[in-house]
């Protein structure tokens, strides 16, 4: 893919993190405190700091976390709809850079990643 660093899919994200993700940003020195918040759900979240997620260089319009960003933000734009299955975001400029054989390897890893979080967020609420 060849993202245009357009910041749509950075702005009001509701990406979701996994343990793993937020254990590796800890690790990179963020407190978890700066950049997760979880829903009544028990979901992990980026935060939104002045309507863009809170690694988003508004001055420089790219991820300051690029190399380290969550797994969610590196299989983007390939997501899943459920009523759709696994598309490519409409709101991604670049989305029609990704090859169908890119989008089905980063389809599989989608679900996967939602299932992780999935079973991570039940462990919260239990």
């Amino acid at each position: 893919m060849r993202c245009s660093n357009c910041g749509v899919c950075c702005t009001e994200t509701e990406m979701l993190l996994s343990e793993k993700d937020i254990a590796r940003l800890v690790k990179k020195g963020f407190s978890k405190s700066y950049f997760v918040k979880y829903d009544k759900q028990g979901y992990a979240q980026l935060k939104n700091r002045e309507g863009h997620c809170v690694f988003y260089d508004l001055k420089k319009c790219q991820c300051s976390i690029y190399i380290d960003r969550p797994s969610g933000c590196s299989i983007y734009p390939v997501i899943l709809d459920e009523e759709k299955g696994i598309i490519l975001d409409d709101l991604c400029q670049s989305r029609n850079t990704i090859t169908e054989k890119e989008k089905k390897i980063k389809g599989k890893r989608v679900i996967k990643l939602l299932d992780k979080i999935d079973r991570e967020a039940a462990n919260r609420r239990s």
